[in-house]
Parts: structure tokens; C-alpha cells; sequence
């Protein structure tokens, strides 16, 4: 962990590709900065990596923010957190030298970047969003014309269903992101088919590079 001036644990793999644009790692309920480093390795290898661990523990599992129940949210903390991950983030680019990531989240940390794209336009360069939901009722309309971003859905996922991954694209889209939504045949878990179709989404917005 270096000595950036914020109380998030984090993990950090330097670039070794410095053409690459740098990965915001955001785990689900249970993760921790350790969790999703193979996964960002395999989907952009030889970026940079940046993985901070959620803050809040429900039943001593890590998240990024509160939920009421299974599928409720806190909202009002959804806020302050994603607000508190955003100066994080702004002070770890700063710190390591890095351009505007993308992030890749998974469950809550899906919704998390989801929290982020709508909160703070602009902080990311784009978001792979794999089990997402709308993660605010009442989204900010902020503008997210230039911005990238890859939703895939679990068809048989009973935890972030695929209609609310398709409100969530809509938000998006009408904010001005350029949205790509897949419904794959999968549960809530991560599989092999997100590996590959997060790859080749960041080498096509990266240029192939």
C-alpha cells in the first residue's frame, strides 16, 4: 500500500505496457483489493492495475457501500461512498501518474462504477459493468458523451437481473455513454465467456493496442 493521503487498503501492479489506459479494479460483497488482480490480468494485460477494498462490512464481507436488504440499497450512503471512492481515485492518478481508468466491476462494485459514472462524468475513461443494477432511483443527469461502457448480465442471475441491467443501460445511454448490454447464458458468477468478452471490449477501445 503506498502513502497516497486516504484511508482505502488498496493494491497497485504498475503498468507494464504504458500505452495501455489503466484498470479500476472493483470487487464484489466478500472481495478485497486482492480479489479481482487475475482477472484484470488476463482481461488488459500490461495495464496498470488499481484495486482499493471496500470500506463497509456486512457480516465482516467487504463492500463499497451499505444495502438495507438483499437488492435495497442505501442510497443516501451509495452517495457519500462513491464520492469518497472518487477523491481516492482522482488522488491515486495523481500519485502514480496515471491517466483516466477504466473500471471493471463486478456485483456491487458494478453497481459501485455505476455510482461513479453517473456521480462524477469524466473520472472514467470507461466501465466494464458485469452484474449490474441501476444503483440509484433518482440518477444525476450528468454528461457521459465520449464515455465507453460494457454491460454483461446474467441471464439465470437471480441476484442482478437482466432487467435491471437493461434500466441501467438506459440511464447510461441517455446520459451519453455509448453502451454495449449482453445477456449471457450465466448466473451471478464470473465465467470464462466475461474473461474474453471484457478483453476484447478493452482491446477495441484501447485500438488493439
Amino acid at each position: 500500500m503506498s502513502a497516497i493521503a486516504t484511508d482505502f487498503i488498496h493494491a497497485y501492479e504498475p503498468a507494464g505496457h504504458a500505452a495501455r489506459p489503466p484498470i479500476l479494479l472493483l470487487h464484489g460483497t466478500g472481495g478485497d483489493e486482492n480479489d479481482l488482480l487475475p482477472f484484470g490480468r488476463k482481461v488488459a494485460p500490461g495495464a496498470a492495475l488499481l484495486s482499493p477494498r471496500g470500506k463497509v462490512l456486512e457480516n465482516g464481507m467487504p463492500r463499497f457501500f451499505r444495502r438495507l436488504a438483499e437488492g435495497v440499497f442505501d442510497e443516501e450512503d451509495l452517495r457519500r461512498r462513491a464520492d469518497e471512492l472518487a477523491d481516492f481515485v482522482r488522488s491515486a492518478l495523481a500519485e502514480y501518474g496515471l491517466a483516466a481508468p477504466i473500471a471493471v466491476g463486478f456485483s456491487n462494485g458494478a453497481n459501485t462504477a455505476g455510482a461513479l459514472l453517473l456521480r462524477h462524468p469524466g473520472l472514467l475513461r470507461g466501465a466494464a459493468l458485469l452484474r449490474a443494477t441501476l444503483p440509484l432511483r433518482d440518477p444525476p443527469a450528468g454528461k457521459l458523451d465520449g464515455t465507453d461502457v460494457l454491460l454483461l448480465s446474467g441471464a439465470s442471475d437471480p441476484i442482478s437481473p437482466t432487467a435491471l441491467g437493461a434500466q441501467l443501460a438506459t440511464v447510461l445511454r441517455d446520459a451519453g455513454a455509448a453502451v454495449s448490454h449482453r445477456d449471457l447464458p450465466l448466473g451471478h458468477g464470473l465465467s470464462q465467456m466475461d474473461v474474453a468478452l471484457t478483453r476484447d471490449w478493452i482491446a477495441a477501445l484501447q485500438g488493439g493496442g
